[in-house]
């Protein structure tokens, strides 16, 4: 899932952050869309990305899986807005 309104890398569920063994990189605090401040455990996670490995903060939340708007920094997206509708990711020129 790809969430636009959120500034940061990645978020994970912390069972698959525990599943992983993804080591603790610090705590830190986000304001949600509902306006509340929450603190956030983060971790260092190595993804690929683009064909290349990347390694990435991961903010560990009760949530589905989703990428944020920095991980997307220098490429383009696409959104079909409806149900079904395609999402593509491209490099910008």
């Amino acid at each position: 899932m790809i969430d636009t309104g959120y500034s940061g890398f990645l978020t994970l569920p912390p069972r698959l952050v525990a599943e992983l063994g993804l080591p603790f990189v610090t705590s830190a605090q986000a304001i949600l869309a509902n306006g509340s401040e929450e603190t956030f455990d983060v971790h260092s996670v190595t993804v690929l990305w683009d064909s290349r490995p990347v390694v990435v903060d991961a903010y560990a939340s009760d949530t589905t899986p989703f990428v944020g708007m920095r991980l997307l920094d220098q490429y383009d997206l696409y959104v079909q807005v409806r149900h079904g509708g395609r999402v593509r990711i491209e490099t910008s020129n």
